[in-house]
């Protein structure tokens, strides 16, 4: 697939954009074989910079331990995170998602998992002045 192509040169140049949609590009299959692991680095690049849509998709890959092992406190954290940056009908649809994994937490995960979401802001806020 041409896109593919694309999306990595920009994608290795850092645009925040072509690193999310090759994540996609490798969960799904699209123009390259499946393959989670690097769906999750492609998310990961893209959710550092900020990227909401790779932040909510990187919490996916967690809660469903695609690409990496299961982890719903690192799971909760990118939704949380995806959920602030977010806009419109984004910002209620990933709020609902985090609010649901939240319900099924015990009380130290969730907590940890505000605390990782905070501390993450915090940096990346400190980093982007």
């Amino acid at each position: 697939m041409q896109a593919v192509a694309w999306y990595r040169k920009a994608a290795d140049q850092g645009d925040v954009t072509a690193q999310f949609n090759l994540g996609v590009s490798y969960a799904n299959g699209r123009g390259v074989p499946q393959e989670y692991a690097q769906a999750v680095t492609w998310y990961r690049k893209a959710a550092e910079q900020g990227e909401a849509g790779a932040q909510f998709n990187l919490g996916m890959m967690y809660s469903t331990g695609k690409g990496v092992p299961q982890d719903y406190v690192e799971a909760h954290k990118w939704r949380n995170l995806a959920a602030a940056r977010a806009t419109g009908e984004d910002q209620k649809r990933y709020a609902d998602v985090r609010d649901s994994l939240a319900r099924t937490m015990p009380p130290a995960q969730l907590a940890e998992a505000q605390k990782r979401a905070s501390e993450w802001m915090a940096a990346f806020e400190k980093r982007n002045k």
